[in-house]
């Protein structure tokens, strides 16, 4: 066996293969970081680009749902918030308006579709 200590040399070695050996390890770390984000990025643009158009006009129904209660813009922030909101066409939203649905106050959906009493 050989009993005498390491040089100063083969230490600072052995230390330089320990960092390279971390560094390493980190790198592969941090690739995989990168490779996991990439993937979720593009799992995110693919499920916006799947995604349909919000509705043009919206109809927010009662508790009941047999009655309706407002009519409302697609981009209303008031709708965006209630779950009882359902997408319509013109048609639809001008229909409802003229069956006297109030218009939303916020968005104004009477005044985008042109529809005066």
């Amino acid at each position: 066996m050989n009993d005498t200590p390491p040089s100063r040399l083969e230490l600072l070695r052995f230390a330089r293969r320990v960092v390279v050996q971390q560094a390493t390890a980190a790198l592969a770390q941090l690739d995989r970081w990168i490779a996991d984000e990439q993937r979720r990025e593009s799992e995110r643009r693919r499920a916006d680009e799947m995604r349909p158009p919000p509705p043009e006009w919206l109809v927010e129904r009662g508790l009941n749902k047999s009655n309706l209660v407002a009519v409302h813009a697609g981009e209303c922030w008031v709708a965006a918030r209630n779950d009882r909101c359902v997408g319509a066409s013109r048609a639809q939203a001008l229909d409802a308006l003229r069956r006297q649905v109030p218009a939303c106050p916020h968005c104004r959906p009477d005044t985008a579709l042109g529809f005066l009493e």
